[in-house]
């Protein structure tokens, strides 16, 4: 998909990195501490830096199976992050083709391309799912701490978590990203993963998931992978 021109890209209130961070700081901040004072009658700054650091990141919240090529997952990307955005915009091509910076042509030739068809499942509300991506981001963090903590304390902030995150989200709107924002932030969260699961190593990484290790080194200084 090529962009259109940034005069036809929908106006919306800027919502900058600073409005994030501080409302992370000013009000998510104190409801986890709030939660977990509830739960389990202490805070562990740890466990909150982990789920602010996450929520401060583009959530894509698309699953794809473990061990593909680079080309595969980008397309398998592509193709789930079309579907929810349809269903999110209620199949409004036109609408989304705004939201995403590109025109419509690109949209249906792309739902062509990648054997999309507009949803027939009920359209999502964006409230709806903005709170089950914050909550799924707590939840995902909380689970890495399942081996440290008490079950039954565990289980006290798990049942939290659909409060939790229906009240962060009034603070934390959802991410609106363009066709070429969401590309790249796959392309960073796939490499960066793929780098970790090798260990760091360029030519090992680049064997497994396909793609030639220059164009790896090239694509690690352009997303800015440290």
């Amino acid at each position: 998909m090529k962009p259109k021109d940034h005069k036809e890209k929908q106006t919306q209130p800027e919502y900058t990195q600073q409005d994030l961070e501080a409302a992370i700081k000013d009000k998510v901040s104190p409801l986890l501490e709030e939660t977990m004072e509830k739960s389990w009658g202490i805070t562990i700054p740890k466990i909150e830096t982990d789920i602010t650091d996450q929520l401060k990141n583009p959530q894509l919240n698309i699953y794809l199976p473990p061990n593909l090529t680079f080309s595969r997952a980008k397309k398998l990307f592509k193709a789930e992050f079309l579907k929810r955005e349809l269903r999110l915009n209620k199949g409004n091509v036109s609408q989304l083709a705004k939201l995403l910076g590109v025109n419509r042509r690109s949209i249906h030739r792309a739902m062509k391309d990648l054997s999309v068809k507009r949803e027939t499942e009920a359209p999502l509300s964006k409230e709806e799912y903005n709170q089950n991506l914050i909550g799924h981001t707590i939840r995902s963090t909380l689970d890495q701490y399942k081996s440290v903590l008490h079950p039954e304390k565990m289980e006290k902030m798990y049942q939290e978590v659909s409060t939790l995150s229906r009240n962060i989200a009034k603070f934390l709107p959802l991410e609106e990203l363009t066709w070429k924002e969401a590309e790249r932030e796959f392309e960073k969260q796939f490499l960066v993963q793929a780098l970790g699961e090798s260990e760091h190593n360029v030519l090992k990484t680049a064997k497994k998931i396909a793609i030639r290790p220059e164009t790896l080194y090239r694509k690690i200084r352009k997303l800015e992978i440290k």
